[in-house]
């Protein structure tokens, strides 16, 4: 009986607010270095407004777009969460449904 062909890791996009430029720069970089997202997008420029501690509060970030894979997501978590100096850093993590299937496939190669 033959075996049916094995599921593709689930290509995810992820989300991550960054208090500036250097540090969204540095954690890309580390990223993508250490094979643990194929690639980040940077968007410069947004504006996030939130409760902290009791208070509304509105800041200029950084916002990282990086795409990885499920199976590399939890190494991927961990080096974020070392690198990030927020005390609560925002990563979301959104299965990416549909897509060129030539370029899920190098996402899911690493890059």
């Amino acid at each position: 009986m033959a075996r049916p062909p094995p599921t593709p890791d689930p290509v995810l996009l992820c989300y991550c607010s960054c208090p500036d430029a250097v540090c969204a720069q540095e954690i890309a970089e580390a990223l993508v270095g250490e094979q643990l997202a194929a690639c980040v997008n940077r968007v410069p420029g947004i504006s996030s407004t939130y409760r902290w501690q009791g208070a509304v509060t509105t800041e200029r970030e950084e916002l990282l777009l990086i795409k990885t894979t499920a199976r590399r997501f939890e190494a991927l978590k961990s080096r974020l969460l070392e690198l990030h100096p927020y005390e609560l850093p925002e990563l979301i993590a959104i299965p990416v449904e549909r897509g060129h299937d030539a370029y899920l496939e190098w996402v899911r190669a690493g890059g």
